[in-house]
């Protein structure tokens, strides 16, 4: 039997940090072997097994930070959970490392993305960036990409919980960059629009695209790509109800991020 791919978890105490320790410990290909958050949060030292998931067999704690967690027991992947800024900098740090990052952060810089790939390719180290590990949000957006070679008009409602940091989303935002692949212009001006409340038209992207951002109590993650054209509405949306639907696509991010020399951004690069 090969050995079981060892597996840190960065921004443990969010919801899919949480979400993702059940998951890592069940699989019988995968070893859970250390954690962190928040440097200097109340629950570090403590055992995700105890503090987290409630019951098994084996005992990690959470460090301080990613150099405790490497030092205690270095890990084949990093899947982070954290924000942008510090996901950054894990990144560049495990992969400098020999270790294999996932990302599933929102709101990565377009350069950081790029120096991300640069270190990778240049170290022979695998790395992934997933705007959304949902296999349903994954064809909704190459749905919606497909659908832009024959619409010349599209706006995107995205919908979120209350406690979500940035705005417009990953997916939405990566959406919009699936769209611009067609290389078209949408939402030609056929009048001049006036705002009586500015913002009111949503975000608009340099192809045109326009993104409306709704945060309210009793969403979780929901995403409605409209098109439009002289009769007839096409409407591509998908819905996330709990983090259940993202443990496939986490599950296989790991597995084969660990075979790759460089780095992938999106899901559908392995479907």
């Amino acid at each position: 039997m090969s050995a079981r791919i060892k597996v840190a978890i960065a921004g443990v105490n969010g919801k899919m940090g949480r979400a993702s320790v059940p998951m890592i410990l069940e699989d019988p290909e995968l070893e859970l072997v250390g954690a962190f958050g928040r440097p200097g949060a109340g629950y570090i030292g403590n055992s995700m097994i105890a503090g987290f998931s409630g019951g098994g067999s084996t005992a990690v704690m959470v460090s301080n930070g990613i150099e405790d967690c490497f030092a205690a027991n270095k890990p084949d992947v990093l899947l982070d959970f954290s924000i942008a800024e510090p996901a950054v900098e894990h990144a560049k740090y495990a992969i400098e490392h020999g270790v294999h990052p996932v990302l599933g952060v929102s709101g990565l810089a377009q350069a950081d993305v790029e120096m991300l790939s640069a270190l990778a390719k240049d170290k022979g180290v695998g790395a992934m960036i997933v705007p959304n590990f949902s296999i349903g949000a994954v064809l909704m957006i190459e749905f919606a990409r497909q659908a832009g070679k024959h619409f010349g008009n599209v706006e995107i409602v995205e919908m979120h919980h209350t406690k979500k940091l940035d705005a417009p989303s990953g997916t939405s935002m990566y959406t919009t960059r699936k769209l611009a692949e067609n290389q078209k212009t949408y939402n030609q001006k056929e009048v001049n629009e006036k705002e009586l409340l500015p913002g009111a038209r949503g975000a608009v992207t340099d192809t045109g695209v326009r993104v409306h951002s709704i945060r309210l109590p009793g969403l979780i993650s929901h995403q409605d790509v409209i098109f439009g054209a002289d009769g007839e509405l096409l409407s591509i949306r998908h819905d996330s109800f709990n983090t259940n639907c993202f443990i496939k696509g986490i599950i296989l991010s790991i597995k084969s991020v660990t075979k790759m020399s460089s780095m992938l951004v999106g899901l559908e690069q392995l479907l």
